[in-house]
């Protein structure tokens, strides 16, 4: 399994991103899988920010909540995370994350066996 992360880039605080992530090598006869977007910062623990699971239950960070939204395309395998109003505390790494052996749409970090190299956001006050 491979993931790979797109979409970051520099942004105004209130202005909007969205991520994209891509799993290969995954298909669904390995059962369900969940995926999530994590970020970290220097000096600071990678802490979830949205996940998603097989069924689409989702589940977020509560800093995020009402301002980013996580989907899934399950024929392809994508997984998106749209950020609005952006404030300078949502920069950082995003990662993208995937387990097959994941039900639910959590938040650990140690759960997850798949990830992606990262790709930055930077908001600017």
């Amino acid at each position: 399994v491979q993931v790979a992360e797109s979409g970051g880039g520099a942004v105004q605080a209130g202005g909007s991103l969205m991520l994209s992530c891509v799993v290969s090598g995954y298909t669904r006869d390995r059962g369900p899988c969940s995926m999530a977007w994590f970020r970290q910062t220097t000096g600071k623990e990678r802490e979830g920010v949205a996940a998603v699971a097989h069924d689409g239950t989702a589940e977020y960070l509560e800093s995020v909540k009402g301002r980013f939204s996580v989907s899934r395309d399950i024929d392809k395998n994508t997984l998106y995370l749209q950020m609005n109003n952006l404030t300078f505390e949502d920069t950082g790494m995003y990662y993208c994350a995937a387990d097959p052996g994941l039900w639910l749409p959590t938040l650990v970090a140690r759960l997850y066996d798949y990830w992606g190299q990262g790709t930055q956001v930077t908001v600017s006050s």
